[in-house]
């Protein structure tokens, strides 16, 4: 599986793209990178593109137990996170429909999944046509 997060400062986003098979322990440690990275703040829009995703591990436990440490950075103090997954494929729907259950009863996170690129942009408040674009234009 090939993971990836970037810090939009400018945009105040974090884009996270995954590609291939989701492993969670991969998951895991580029989650851990993220919340250590300097630029990592509570509150910051979240557009996690799961357009290429192949396929996901099944570990319901250890699903949840990601979440938990992801709620713990998302919503430190009395920040307010947007997550949208961008999940075109229906491998990629499944995989967002069970990050979404598990942020149900978070208080500060707001979870959308969109199958459409421009409207995954749009919910994020951003005026791009594609994700390529956004990133050729702030990265």
């Amino acid at each position: 599986m090939a993971l990836s997060f970037q810090i939009l400062k400018s945009l105040d986003l974090v884009y996270v793209k995954y590609i291939g098979f989701v492993e969670l322990d991969a998951s895991l440690k580029t989650f851990a990178e993220y919340a250590a990275h300097p630029d990592c703040r509570p509150g910051q829009k979240q557009l996690i593109d799961l357009a290429q995703v192949t396929d996901l591990e099944r570990d319901f436990t250890k699903i949840m137990k990601h979440q938990a440490q992801k709620a713990d950075v998302f919503t430190a103090g009395t920040a307010q996170t947007v997550v949208v997954y961008y999940a075109p494929t229906e491998i990629a729907q499944l995989m967002a429909q069970i990050a979404a259950r598990s942020w149900e009863d978070v208080e500060g996170i707001i979870c959308v999944i969109l199958e459409d690129e421009a409207q995954a942009l749009a919910v994020l408040g951003l005026a791009h046509n594609s994700i390529s674009e956004m990133l050729h234009v702030h990265a």
